[in-house]
């Protein structure tokens, strides 16, 4: 059986468009719905370990605001190059304040199941403010997040999504808070 050229041309053409939506496709939703990070560094432990990969909705923060507990990914204040993931502690309106080993949350002792040990250090109650959160790493004594100058309130436009579930390694497969 033989083909015809302008039967191979339509399939070659066929072919391109429907690569080329996908290209396009996928280049949208890697840009302004999903994006995959891996996790490197201590400061999440034990909700994340160096090495697991995560799912970040980008487009969740389109149309609301991050609520406390959240895990989310933003642009490093000092250098936008670099990521972090830290969990929300506060949102506009809040005061936070680190003493005597707890997070104090508007006056309240922070119940948190998810760090291994106690806050070493202070931090002087601060309010958040608007349009800012304030992130904390659950590895609290091994945690660059918002107690430091460098990184401080958190501006809604430097967060780039919300974590929303660990799909690598297998094994560590789970949704996030």
């Amino acid at each position: 059986m033989a083909v015809s050229k302008s039967t191979f041309n339509e399939e070659l053409k066929d072919w391109v468009i429907s690569i080329l939506i996908a290209v396009v496709l996928a280049f949208f939703i890697r840009y302004f719905i999903v994006e995959l990070y891996m996790v490197e560094g201590p400061s999440m432990r034990p909700t994340l370990v160096s090495g697991e990969r995560l799912v970040v909705n980008k487009f969740l923060y389109r149309f609301k605001a991050p609520q406390r507990g959240e895990v989310v990914v933003f642009r490093y204040p000092r250098d936008p190059s670099r990521d972090f993931i830290k969990r929300v502690i506060g949102v506009p309106g809040d005061t936070i304040e680190v003493k005597d080993g707890h997070v104090i949350r508007n006056g309240q002792i922070l119940d948190e199941p998810y760090i291994l040990e106690r806050t070493r250090g202070s931090y002087a109650a601060a309010k958040v403010p608007e349009g800012h959160i304030f992130a904390m790493g659950d590895n609290r004594n091994n945690s660059e997040d918002s107690r430091f100058k460098d990184v401080g309130f958190v501006p809604y436009e430097l967060i780039k999504g919300k974590a929303m579930v660990i799909f690598w390694p297998f094994d560590h497969i789970k949704s996030l808070p």
